[in-house]
C-alpha cells in the first residue's frame, strides 16, 4: 500500500492491486478513511468517520496535488 503524501496528518496512499480502476487515492487519518476518484475532476467515493469539513479540506488537498497523485499512479501501475 504505496504512500504518495502525508499532510496535515493525513495519509494519501493506494492500494498496490488496484491497477484495474481509474485514478484515485485513499485518505486515512485516526479511525476514519475515504476514497476519491482523480480522474478530471476530484470527486469523492465514499467516507467513513470524517467530518464535513475534513471531507472538504481532503478534497482541496487532493486538488492541489491532483498531478502529483496521477504522476505517482502512474509511475507505479506501469
Amino acid at each position: 500500500m504505496p504512500t504518495v503524501f502525508e499532510f496535515k496528518g493525513y495519509r494519501f496512499y493506494f492500494y498496490s492491486n488496484e491497477n484495474d480502476e481509474p485514478i484515485h487515492i485513499h485518505v486515512a487519518k485516526a479511525n476514519s478513511t475515504a476514497k476519491f476518484w482523480v480522474v478530471t475532476d476530484v470527486r469523492e467515493e465514499y467516507s467513513y468517520g470524517f467530518k464535513v469539513k475534513e471531507r472538504k479540506e481532503i478534497g482541496l488537498i487532493i486538488k492541489s496535488r491532483q498531478e502529483e497523485i496521477k504522476n505517482a499512479w502512474n509511475e507505479y501501475f506501469k
